[in-house]
């Protein structure tokens, strides 16, 4: 199998990553991978159904991850002798809107998993001075993240990042005293330490 990155918007493709769905013979993603994608599609385009039989897929099947297929994208399905081609991802994106260096940065996903570990990992870098990129779930968010903040007695700038490439793309700056609030719950949040 092929895994292909989308980018986390439209237009945000690679042309590594373009040409290989311009090659397949059957492409497979989420509904909003293949809308990215659809205009390079030239085969049957179909859903997935069940992300743990991907490993059953033939070699040559294109399957598209939102974002960066290695950041909490499809990438962790591939194989050894499968090929991952990497997409623009929400951590690129909002550090480029935001000006916010990636060196320094750790990227922390709590999304569609327990955020207990998400959030121990949280509190290890953020004490390490690290910056943090942080895919949250419903239960742990910009509100959540600030009270850490604040418990710790740490200052940072907090940006929640919402839908980032599309044209209602909202970044919001806060505090932990005055968190941004995002809009949905599929978001970046960026907690980016004062020195």
């Amino acid at each position: 199998m092929i895994v292909v990155g989308v980018g986390v918007g439209p237009g945000m493709l690679t042309e590594e990553g373009i040409k290989a769905i311009r090659k397949a013979s059957v492409v497979y993603g989420a509904k909003r991978a293949i809308e990215i994608a659809q205009e390079y599609i030239t085969c049957e385009a179909k859903p997935i159904k069940d992300y743990k039989s991907l490993h059953l897929l033939p070699a040559d099947a294109v399957v598209l991850s939102t974002g960066d297929p290695m950041f909490s994208g499809l990438g962790k399905f591939a194989r050894e002798k499968d090929t991952v081609i990497p997409g623009i991802s929400s951590i690129q994106v909002a550090c480029a809107r935001t000006k916010v260096n990636l060196t320094n940065l750790c990227a922390i996903t709590a999304h569609g998993r327990d955020s207990e570990p998400a959030k121990a990992e949280l509190i290890r870098e953020l004490k390490n001075g690290r910056n943090i990129f942080l895919l949250p779930e419903e239960n742990f968010g910009s509100p959540e993240v600030a009270e850490i903040l604040k418990e710790l007695g740490i200052e940072a700038e907090l940006y929640t990042c919402e839908n980032l490439g599309y044209p209602e793309e909202r970044i919001a700056k806060g505090t932990p005293e005055n968190p941004p609030v995002p809009g949905t719950i599929l978001y970046g949040l960026l907690v980016v330490q004062k020195r």
